[in-house]
């Protein structure tokens, strides 16, 4: 479980100082999800409905997109 905090916290700190492009910034959220699914097989809905929407909240706030 700190893994995955670690590396959530870790990829939203990088999103979030705006230095990536758009594209860049959902890889790096795809790579997020593989890693949280390689800890926890199977918790797919779990990410999607717990960790995806603060990447999409910061991503929009940045990125201006729906």
């Amino acid at each position: 479980m700190r893994q995955l905090r670690l590396s959530v916290e870790l990829a939203l700190g990088v999103i979030a100082q705006g230095k990536l492009n758009y594209e860049q910034a959902v890889e790096l959220l795809q790579a997020t999800r593989r890693c949280a699914l390689e800890l926890f097989p199977g918790k797919e809905r779990a990410f999607d409905l717990i960790i995806q929407p603060r990447f999409r909240r910061l991503m929009n706030e940045l990125y201006r997109v729906q």
